[in-house]
């Protein structure tokens, strides 16, 4: 018996928050959810600094321009703080 061998490339097509966490959507139909409390940086911004965000690559990561924030979405899937 064979084992198909899947590469999981998860990528990021939309990036909200609620008053404690950073959402993430993937194209897979997955939602990542994290406290903001794990980013500093993104704990300390405003929501208007949050909500300018853009996708790095094809979604493999988020960057916040406006406090030169970035994150990958392997590393949020990972658990990674």
């Amino acid at each position: 018996m064979g084992t198909l061998a899947v590469e999981l490339h998860p990528l990021a097509h939309n990036v909200s928050f609620t008053e404690d966490t950073l959402n993430v959507d993937l194209l897979d139909g997955r939602t990542i959810s994290v406290p903001i409390a794990w980013f500093p940086t993104l704990s300390k911004a405003t929501q208007a600094q949050r909500d300018v965000w853009e996708l790095l690559g094809d979604g493999e990561g988020i960057h916040w321009p406006e406090i030169d924030e970035d994150l990958s979405v392997a590393g949020l899937l990972a658990g990674a703080r």
